[in-house]
């Protein structure tokens, strides 16, 4: 009977937490972003192995659980129409970000973004679909020469730094606390400071970028 009602309870202060994220809906439904919004939050579920459950409901576990995936969200909404972006300001003061994440606006960022522990990390930089970027990660300039372009399915591990007016290809892995400051070939395993390459299309090489 007790575990009754401490289930019970836990249920009860769930959806007051739900309800009181609810108003986040809004701006999905008004903003033009449905289409990437929608693609980010089915990789976010899939990652993070949420209930299956429907995708408004997906969307406002994962606006009120992880701050990071808020910061995303807006992002999302800045780039669509004047609606969604107004709703969007006007809620962001009660549900406000992640402090330490930043996403500068003119980056052009693909569907399926996934952010794991935002604390400490800039995200300035093109980036293709299905990409995976840790905490402590700084992507973005080096000096007035421009920005990185990282491609799809490419993972940035924890501290990682990737600076610079470089192309980084598809299906990269940039290991924790590398240095990458000139480009990276697709299906490359890259590490070290400055990075180099340790694997190529699945076997072990030693090659300089």
């Amino acid at each position: 009977m007790v575990n009754i009602m401490k289930n019970l309870i836990r249920q009860a202060i769930f959806s007051l937490i739900i309800f009181w994220f609810s108003p986040l809906l809004i701006p999905f439904i008004l903003t033009t972003e449905k289409e990437i919004i929608t693609a980010d939050i089915k990789r976010w579920a899939e990652v993070l192995n949420l209930p299956e459950q429907g995708l408004w409901m997906q969307l406002l576990v994962l606006l009120y659980k992880t701050q990071e995936f808020r910061n995303l969200y807006y992002y999302r909404l800045l780039k669509g129409n004047l609606n969604g972006r107004i709703s969007m300001y006007l809620l962001k003061k009660f549900y406000p970000e992640c402090p330490s994440l930043f996403l500068d606006s003119s980056c052009c960022i693909g569907a399926g973004l996934f952010i794991q522990h935002g604390f400490s990390t800039i995200i300035m930089a093109d980036i293709g679909e299905q990409c995976w970027v840790n905490q402590q990660v700084t992507i973005g300039y080096k000096d007035k020469s421009g920005r990185p372009k990282i491609g799809n399915n490419v993972r940035i591990t924890a501290g990682a730094k990737v600076l610079g007016n470089i192309q980084v290809g598809d299906n990269v892995t940039i290991g924790a606390n590398s240095v990458v400051v000139k480009d990276v070939p697709n299906d490359c395993v890259v590490v070290g400071i400055p990075a180099a390459i340790i694997r190529r299309n699945g076997v072990k090489v030693e090659e300089k970028l």
